[in-house]
This record gives C-alpha cells, structure tokens and sequence, in this order.
C-alpha cells in the first residue's frame, strides 16, 4: 500500500500533466494568434495537406507565399474539403482571420472557396453574409 504522500505526489503530478497538456493544446487550437476582422486571401495553390494537426493550403498570392491552415482533418473532410476537390495551380479564395504578426504570411481559413465551391471549414465563424 502507497503512503499517504505518495498517494497524494502521484495525484499531484497528474495533474501537472493534464494541465500542460490542456495549456498546449488551447495554445495550439486557439484564435489567439490571429487579427480580429475577416481577411480575404486570392491566388493559386502550391500545396495540399489535409493531415494533422490542421489542413493546410500554399497559396501563391501575387508573388508572396502564404499558410493558410484550416480546420483539423476531420472537420476540413466534413465540410467537404478532401484532396480530390482541389490542386495544385487552381484558384483559391480563403476567408478568415490573418496573423496578428503581419510581417508572417499565415492566417486561419474559415471558408475556403475553389472552383464555385465554398467549403465552411469553420461554419460557426463564417462572416455574415
């Protein structure tokens, strides 16, 4: 049988753990690194990556390589974005929020449109029509 302190030291570093890993994993899923106010991305896509821990498009945008990360890979999917609808070189449109640091070139799609289709990767936050 443990004693009473380690009884006790166990709980205590248990929950230690579970608390880093819930601060790691807000700071990772979070808005806050992003600008308030819709930002609306254009060019064509260099990159496809639907896989954890986000989707995520290259977008050349007149000259200046840009990330734009979507919704983890079962929401993306949801929402109807799979590998099969878009390519390399076609046309996208992406809407949401861009870094607050404005000298990176990233933001967070909340709607991502290519070829006519708008996929919600993120339909609670949609701007409003």
């Amino acid at each position: 049988m443990q004693s009473p302190f380690n009884q006790i030291r166990g709980v205590a570093l248990t929950a230690a753990v579970m608390l880093a890993a819930g601060t790691a994993a807000y700071a990772h899923h979070g808005w806050s690194w992003t600008a308030d106010g819709f930002f609306e991305l254009r060019g064509k896509i260099t990159a496809i990556y639907i896989g954890n821990p986000h989707a995520t498009l290259d977008v050349d945008a007149e000259g200046e390589a840009w990330r734009v990360e979507m919704a983890p890979p079962a929401r993306t999917i949801a929402a109807g974005f799979t590998e099969e609808v878009a390519k390399v070189g076609d046309e996208v449109t992406a809407i949401g929020n861009r870094s607050l640091d404005e000298t990176e070139k990233r933001m967070k799609a909340v709607r991502v449109i290519v070829g006519g289709k708008t996929y919600d990767v993120y339909p609670d936050r949609v701007p409003p029509a």
